[in-house]
């Protein structure tokens, strides 16, 4: 018998740790080379690691959600195919194991601390709840007869419409309290919590989850973003009413083509803008404090999927024609909602767009996605009236928000930027242009 260790293998350039997301095999099974064992997720991609022996698992790494450095072990496997054989009949033959889950008492009430006689007379101190003592009603007070109360117990008394001749003081002599009044008032409380179907004591029932897997991931890059990058949002109002008119026409007569969304129409003004503003398309290493400007437009697709946000990238827009991104936008988008999509399509971006679509809203303040500079958000489009220079016409009106990074892009450049990007989708001739 031979012990194996598969250890977590180098899963990218420059990748030193990867998350556990799922462990496809559990102690007792028997496992064949290049069976899957598990998937591990690194900040680029999910990505399956298989066995590189056969026989039978008898150690695995840590639960799922850890953190794990690359080389460390992973599964370890016995080399044994007589004993691996006996152990698969052994478990097919012998029912499985039931687990005995311990059961979790629910709390009920908050112990009090209450004093309790011993026999030897002395008295300890014991957690048990107070019991409750309710509350009879008394007779009144004679006409006349003298209340004992303090002036703001009497003032607080008339306020809340209480006769203090109803109430029974608690006091030396008799005396009406605060605490003879607060009882008065919570009791009314409740009462009138229950007439409306209110309880101060429904039970609530929290769920506690672990952010594990790509959420964690979304998590820790986002903070890191907001943290070291120092964001300007620049808004600016666009019409689009030519642009959605020639998308209109050019879907009229796609033939067999992809059906044209916004986006395509969006990432061929980007490249147009990155013409005349081409530092806004770049990488920035604040590590090694290196700008790098690429002379190809990647642009980052923000895609939401059931697991959480993921940005693939269109490659090479800029010898891309518009149906030719609309599929290509279409097959990464579906590559992510599948999890299927490469390491190599989920990086490498020098801009990304990012659109709710109808769920937009009027405005955001999109954070970038590092180590890019910019982020181009499309909002919610709507009828809004437009001054034409002698009345109001009605026009299809969108707003797109642009974050930067301010240590790379100047205000100045953000706004040269967006108001490039504003005239080419207000008049998308400009786009198809030969300079």
């Amino acid at each position: 018998m031979v012990i194996r260790t598969i250890k977590l293998p180098d899963v990218g350039e420059g990748v030193t740790e990867a998350e556990l997301a799922e462990m496809l095999v559990k102690p007792g099974d028997l496992v064949r080379e290049d069976d899957p064992i598990a998937a591990v997720m690194t900040d680029k991609a999910t990505v399956e690691i298989t066995s590189a022996y056969s026989g039978t698992v008898v150690w695995t790494a840590q639960e799922v959600g850890q953190i794990m450095a690359i080389g460390s072990d992973l599964v370890r496997i016995e080399e044994d195919a007589g004993e691996a054989q006996a152990l698969q009949a052994m478990q097919e033959t012998q029912p499985a194991a039931q687990e005995t889950v311990p059961v979790r008492e629910t709390p009920t009430e908050r112990p009090s601390l209450a004093l309790d006689a011993q026999d030897d007379g002395q008295t300890v101190r014991t957690n048990q709840p107070e019991p409750h003592r309710p509350q009879t009603a008394i007779p009144p007070r004679p006409e006349g007869a003298a209340v004992l109360a303090a002036p703001a117990v009497r003032e607080r008394a008339r306020e809340g419409g209480i006769d203090l001749r109803q109430v029974q003081g608690t006091g030396p002599a008799g005396r009406v309290t605060h605490e003879d009044l607060d009882r008065l008032f919570q009791a009314a409380g409740e009462g009138q919590a229950a007439k409306s179907g209110l309880s101060r004591t429904t039970p609530e029932d929290l769920e506690t989850v672990k952010v594990t897997g790509l959420r964690r991931m979304i998590a820790r890059r986002m903070s890191e973003a907001n943290a070291s990058i120092p964001h300007i949002t620049v808004i600016e109002e666009v019409d689009v009413t030519e642009i959605e008119a020639l998308r209109t026409r050019l879907n009229e007569t796609r033939g067999d083509r992809p059906k044209l969304t916004l986006l395509p129409l969006v990432a061929a003004a980007l490249v147009k803008a990155k013409q005349s503003c081409p530092k806004i398309f770049a990488r920035y290493d604040d590590v090694a404090d290196e700008v790098e400007y690429s002379s190809a437009v990647h642009i980052g697709i923000a895609t939401m999927t059931e697991n959480g946000l993921m940005v693939p990238v269109l490659r090479n827009a800029q010898s891309a024609d518009l149906f030719g991104m609309a599929a290509e936008i279409t097959r990464l988008s579906d590559a992510c909602r599948a999890n299927k999509a490469k390491r190599e399509e989920l990086s490498g971006s020098t801009i990304t767009i990012t659109s709710l679509g109808p769920l937009g809203a009027i405005a955001t303040t999109p954070i970038i996605n590092k180590p890019e500079v910019a982020i181009l958000g499309i909002n919610r489009m709507a009828i809004r009236p437009s001054w034409n220079g002698t009345a109001f016409v009605p026009r299809n009106m969108m707003n797109l928000s642009a974050s930067f990074d301010h240590r790379i892009v100047d205000g100045y450049d953000a706004a040269i930027f967006v108001n490039r990007m504003k005239t080419l989708l207000e008049t998308p001739a400009m786009i198809f242009m030969k300079d």
